[in-house]
């Protein structure tokens, strides 16, 4: 009696504990109630809506006898709002040969014995073939059987969407030998099936079911969306045909080889733009950008990212010498100042007297050899520093010579007076800007070179002098990530150029990588990027470059950059019909369409108006 009571007594104790823990726990949202829809709606047998959108499957249900392509890549690539669901299941195959051999005897037992029905045996000899087939390959080459589901689930906001999209669908599949089936009054099982539940109702397993070998199970591979998302990278734009977003890290030195990126498209297409975008984005992260600038499209950008513009022309008072020795030229731990120097002003001397023969290129190096021993300066790096307050100190500007001392020491010698003729509109005449000490100071981490003012025929000059410059300040700190960009690079490396000017683009685009830097081609006249010794150097920076960046192109330079560049017939087509703001680009071994993207802000720092202007 006392045993029972207390009982009792224990029970209601528990109770009333289950009671108080049920009220603590009224009101309290759990995480399933997080993630459920507000309603569901399975009334329509072809269709089921579920928070104001639409869902209806599809179930592959065949496939052609032989796919040489993934079966899935049109659909996974195209912008269809789609989920798809695939399901293998392995076989025994001690099992399936034991079936596959007692078939085997029974349908060729039936080829021979009947000889009536033509169509008949035609189809049973073709799956006496296929039986023999797959039990050679499990059996001869270790290839295991699968059972293979596929389902699609499409959605969309309103049911005419959804028609539209499913028509879609089907129309891709038909085109890659897939047939299918709208999973009409099985819509709830298809939809689990393509939830992350890992349910396959038998009531759409019989349907879908196919069988498969282990080699024939990359036609199924899902994962080929041409998308780049680099974890450090920058954001450049959606890929056109799925929309997923690129970001890339071209200082990224395990995925890429190097960071250098080759531009090329038509006038209006949109690679300004997109030169203009990269190196805004690059300028918030800090790393230091040196721009050449033959059109004088960068001044504004300049201007509103506080960088540094340097403009030479008759009309400026910034100058660059020449044959000034910088101390950064090379790099610590290294010697040959006068060597390294000699060797870049043989490159500019071809940009003025023209081409050099050997004899001439041993009298000019001879006369450099004279003109730099008049200031105490030869092939010993110590010459190159002076004792200043009890230092030795690199000597400063006003130390070097400049052209005209140069041109003096030409004018002495019969052999090269007439060098010094050619020297003259950069002594006297209208390019006597070049014969001065340099006045500049290059600290900013963004520099942009304008050399509009020069001209058409002389923009080649200004270019060389400013990429020396810049060549030199890449090497001053290989840690530090920084980029070099070359606009109009077909002016340096094409025909209007020299093998001596183009070696040392192509030097600067193949060894920048280990300095930390960046080199970047941009250009829109693609037949004179080729032009220079039957294309080598252009096909050199484009094959240097892990990042080509294909605008709209006329159809003419398509074919001269197909010549070079690995383009396929499909590629081609796809850049001579690129919208303005749209590319092909080659990331390491990715081609991907890519519509470039940017801000509201962006755009008006770049085009200072407002972007629906």
């Amino acid at each position: 009696m006392i045993k029972r009571r207390s009982r009792n007594i224990i029970k209601e104790i528990i109770n009333k504990n289950k009671e108080e823990n049920l009220k603590l726990y009224e009101g309290t949202i759990f995480e399933k109630d997080k993630i459920s829809p507000s309603y569901i709606n399975m009334q329509n047998p072809k269709y089921i809506e579920i928070d104001n959108l639409y869902y209806a499957g599809i179930i592959i249900v065949d496939y052609y006898r032989e796919q040489t392509d993934i079966i899935l890549k049109n659909i996974i690539e195209s912008n269809i709002n789609v989920n798809i669901s695939i399901f293998y299941e392995k076989q025994d195959s001690y099992r399936v040969i034991k079936e596959l051999t007692y078939h085997i005897g029974n349908v060729g037992l039936e080829v021979k014995s009947n000889n009536e029905n033509r169509q008949d045996i035609d189809i049973a000899t073709s799956i006496y073939g296929d039986a023999k087939y797959i039990r050679k390959e499990m059996q001869v080459n270790n290839e295991e059987m699968y059972y293979v589901y596929i389902y699609l689930l499409v959605y969309a906001e309103n049911i005419k969407e959804l028609e539209y999209l499913l028509n879609k669908i089907e129309g891709i599949s038909q085109s890659k030998g897939l047939q299918t089936r709208r999973a009409n009054f099985r819509e709830e099982e298809t939809f689990k099936a393509c939830l992350p539940l890992m349910e396959n109702h038998k009531l759409i397993k019989n349907v879908a079911k196919r069988n498969i070998l282990t080699s024939s199970l990359v036609a199924t591979y899902p994962f080929v969306s041409s998308s780049i998302f680099d974890n450090e990278g920058i954001f450049i734009g959606t890929n056109i045909y799925n929309n997923s977003i690129v970001f890339i890290d071209r200082y990224d030195t395990e995925k890429y080889k190097n960071a250098n990126i080759c531009i090329f498209g038509t006038s209006g297409a949109g690679k300004s733009f997109y030169t203009k975008l990269l190196i805004l984005r690059y300028r918030l992260m800090g790393i230091k950008q040196y721009i050449i600038d033959p059109e004088r499209e960068y001044v504004s950008l300049s201007e509103k990212l506080k960088g540094t513009r340097i403009i030479i022309g008759p009309n400026s008072n910034t100058y660059i010498n020449i044959l000034e020795i910088r101390k950064e030229s090379i790099e610590d731990g290294e010697n040959g100042y006068l060597a390294t120097k000699i060797g870049k002003l043989i490159g500019f001397f071809h940009l003025i007297f023209g081409e050099l023969n050997e004899e001439d290129k041993a009298l000019i190096e001879e006369k450099l050899i004279e003109t730099y021993n008049e200031k105490k300066i030869n092939f010993d790096d110590k010459s190159l520093y002076k004792k200043e307050n009890k230092k030795n100190i690199f000597k400063n500007k006003k130390d070097m010579p400049i052209l005209e001392d140069l041109y003096n020491i030409l004018r002495k010698d019969k052999r090269t007076e007439k060098f010094s003729i050619k020297l003259i509109p950069f002594v006297k005449g209208s390019m006597k800007f070049f014969n001065n000490y340099t006045n500049i100071e290059l600290k900013n981490e963004l520099i942009i070179a304008d050399i509009y003012e020069l001209g058409e025929e002389n923009l080649k000059y200004g270019m060389y002098l400013f990429t020396d410059i810049f060549w030199d300040k890449i090497k001053e700190n290989r840690k530090e990530k920084k980029a070099i960009y070359l606009d109009e690079i077909w002016r340096l490396i094409g025909v209007t150029s020299n093998k001596n000017v183009a070696s040392f683009i192509y030097k600067i685009f193949k060894t920048i990588r280990k300095y930390g830097g960046s080199s970047v081609a941009i250009t829109q006249d693609i037949s004179d990027l080729f032009s220079l010794e039957e294309g080598i150097y252009g096909k050199s920076i484009l094959n240097n470059s892990s990042i080509k960046t294909f605008f709209a192109l006329e159809e003419e330079n398509i074919k001269v950059l197909s010549e070079y560049a690995n383009l396929s017939e499909k590629e081609k087509i796809e850049i001579k019909s690129l919208k303005r703001g749209e590319c092909l680009m080659f990331v390491g071994e990715d081609h991907i369409l890519t519509k470039i993207e940017c801000s509201d802000d962006e755009y008006e720092i770049i085009k200072g108006e407002k972007k629906d202007a």
